[in-house]
Protein backbone atom coordinates (compact mmCIF):
# COMPACT_ATOMS: atom_id res chain seq x y z
CA UNK A 1 0.00 0.00 0.00
CA UNK A 2 1.31 3.35 -0.68
CA UNK A 3 1.44 5.89 1.99
CA UNK A 4 0.83 9.95 1.62
CA UNK A 5 2.87 11.41 4.40
CA UNK A 6 3.41 15.19 3.11
CA UNK A 7 2.70 17.65 0.26
CA UNK A 8 4.73 17.23 -2.75
CA UNK A 9 7.56 19.84 -3.68
CA UNK A 10 6.80 22.72 -6.43
CA UNK A 11 7.12 21.25 -9.88
CA UNK A 12 6.16 17.58 -9.01
CA UNK A 13 4.96 15.56 -11.57
CA UNK A 14 1.89 13.26 -10.25
CA UNK A 15 1.68 9.71 -11.39
CA UNK A 16 -1.56 8.94 -10.29
CA UNK A 17 -4.76 10.99 -9.33
CA UNK A 18 -6.94 11.10 -6.25
CA UNK A 19 -10.76 11.93 -6.15
CA UNK A 20 -11.82 12.80 -2.86
CA UNK A 21 -15.47 14.46 -1.02
CA UNK A 22 -14.86 17.15 0.72
CA UNK A 23 -15.79 15.04 4.17
CA UNK A 24 -12.99 12.88 2.89
CA UNK A 25 -10.23 16.02 2.01
CA UNK A 26 -10.70 17.08 6.07
CA UNK A 27 -9.33 13.62 7.05
CA UNK A 28 -6.08 13.64 8.23
CA UNK A 29 -5.84 9.80 8.84
CA UNK A 30 -7.60 7.96 5.25
CA UNK A 31 -7.51 4.90 3.50
CA UNK A 32 -8.70 5.13 0.03
CA UNK A 33 -8.14 4.16 -3.45
CA UNK A 34 -6.53 6.27 -5.74
CA UNK A 35 -8.10 6.61 -9.26
CA UNK A 36 -5.69 4.21 -11.05
CA UNK A 37 -6.73 1.12 -8.32
CA UNK A 38 -4.16 0.98 -5.86
CA UNK A 39 -4.86 1.37 -2.01
CA UNK A 40 -3.44 4.24 -0.44
CA UNK A 41 -3.09 5.84 3.17
CA UNK A 42 -2.88 8.93 4.27
CA UNK A 43 -0.88 10.51 7.07
CA UNK A 44 -0.76 13.82 7.39
CA UNK A 45 -0.69 16.46 9.85
CA UNK A 46 -3.90 16.74 11.69
CA UNK A 47 -5.79 19.65 10.58
CA UNK A 48 -5.06 19.56 6.95
CA UNK A 49 -7.62 20.24 4.22
CA UNK A 50 -7.20 18.90 1.20
CA UNK A 51 -7.85 20.90 -1.94
CA UNK A 52 -8.55 20.15 -5.76
CA UNK A 53 -5.06 20.52 -7.26
CA UNK A 54 -3.00 19.88 -4.17
CA UNK A 55 0.15 17.72 -4.38
CA UNK A 56 0.96 14.63 -1.85
CA UNK A 57 3.86 12.60 -1.54
CA UNK A 58 5.04 9.96 0.65
CA UNK A 59 8.44 7.90 1.61
CA UNK A 60 8.57 6.08 -1.93
CA UNK A 61 8.22 9.07 -3.91
CA UNK A 62 5.40 8.82 -5.44
CA UNK A 63 3.66 11.50 -6.39
CA UNK A 64 -0.31 11.82 -6.35
CA UNK A 65 -2.95 15.02 -7.70
CA UNK A 66 -6.05 15.15 -5.53
CA UNK A 67 -8.65 15.74 -7.69
CA UNK A 68 -11.89 17.54 -5.74
CA UNK A 69 -14.71 14.76 -6.23
CA UNK A 70 -18.37 16.32 -7.79
CA UNK A 71 -20.85 16.77 -4.97
CA UNK A 72 -24.38 17.41 -4.40
CA UNK A 73 -24.18 20.80 -3.27
CA UNK A 74 -26.92 24.00 -2.89
CA UNK A 75 -25.90 27.23 -5.26
CA UNK A 76 -27.81 30.12 -3.94
CA UNK A 77 -27.46 33.35 -5.98
CA UNK A 78 -28.09 37.13 -5.74
CA UNK A 79 -26.68 40.54 -7.59
CA UNK A 80 -27.71 42.13 -4.35
CA UNK A 81 -24.88 42.84 -2.32
CA UNK A 82 -26.88 43.43 1.00
CA UNK A 83 -29.27 40.34 1.01
CA UNK A 84 -25.96 38.23 -0.32
CA UNK A 85 -23.99 39.78 2.71
CA UNK A 86 -26.99 38.98 4.74
CA UNK A 87 -27.26 34.98 3.35
CA UNK A 88 -23.52 34.67 4.50
CA UNK A 89 -24.14 35.86 7.88
CA UNK A 90 -26.77 33.47 8.71
CA UNK A 91 -25.31 30.25 7.32
CA UNK A 92 -21.81 31.71 9.37
CA UNK A 93 -24.16 31.79 11.87
CA UNK A 94 -24.80 28.03 11.19
CA UNK A 95 -21.36 27.35 10.81
CA UNK A 96 -22.28 25.87 7.36
CA UNK A 97 -19.23 25.35 5.19
CA UNK A 98 -19.33 27.88 2.63
CA UNK A 99 -17.71 28.28 -1.36
CA UNK A 100 -18.61 32.06 -1.51
CA UNK A 101 -18.10 32.98 -5.50
CA UNK A 102 -19.34 36.46 -7.05
CA UNK A 103 -22.82 36.60 -6.43
CA UNK A 104 -23.34 32.68 -5.49
CA UNK A 105 -22.79 30.97 -2.65
CA UNK A 106 -22.35 27.12 -2.50
CA UNK A 107 -22.42 24.13 0.05
CA UNK A 108 -23.50 20.62 0.65
CA UNK A 109 -27.16 20.01 -0.29
CA UNK A 110 -29.54 21.18 2.60
CA UNK A 111 -33.41 21.68 2.04
CA UNK A 112 -33.85 23.24 5.15
CA UNK A 113 -31.08 25.69 4.63
CA UNK A 114 -32.46 26.18 0.76
CA UNK A 115 -36.04 26.89 2.32
CA UNK A 116 -34.39 29.88 4.53
CA UNK A 117 -32.62 31.05 2.00
CA UNK A 118 -35.61 30.68 -0.27
CA UNK A 119 -37.26 32.54 2.09
CA UNK A 120 -35.01 35.39 2.00
CA UNK A 121 -35.35 36.09 -1.45
CA UNK A 122 -32.54 33.98 -3.01
CA UNK A 123 -32.56 31.99 -5.92
CA UNK A 124 -31.25 28.34 -4.76
CA UNK A 125 -30.74 25.41 -7.14
CA UNK A 126 -28.88 22.04 -7.27
CA UNK A 127 -25.79 21.35 -8.42
CA UNK A 128 -23.47 17.86 -9.16
CA UNK A 129 -19.78 19.98 -8.97
CA UNK A 130 -16.61 19.95 -6.52
CA UNK A 131 -16.73 21.87 -3.24
CA UNK A 132 -13.69 23.68 -2.36
CA UNK A 133 -15.12 25.61 0.90
CA UNK A 134 -13.68 28.72 2.55
CA UNK A 135 -10.75 27.72 4.53
CA UNK A 136 -11.66 29.98 7.73
CA UNK A 137 -10.12 33.27 9.46
CA UNK A 138 -8.10 31.21 11.99
CA UNK A 139 -7.37 28.58 9.34
CA UNK A 140 -3.31 28.28 9.14
CA UNK A 141 -0.80 26.00 6.78
CA UNK A 142 1.55 26.32 4.62
CA UNK A 143 0.41 25.18 1.24
CA UNK A 144 -0.52 27.63 -0.49
CA UNK A 145 -4.39 28.22 -0.07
Amino acid sequence: MTSLTEFAPAGAVPTDTLTLPYDARQKSRLLAKLDGGANVGLFLPRGTVLRGGDMLTGPGGEVVRVVAAPEPLSVARSDDALLFARACYHLGNRHVPLQILEGELRYLRDHVLDGMLCGMGLVVESEQAPFEPEAGAYAHGGHGH
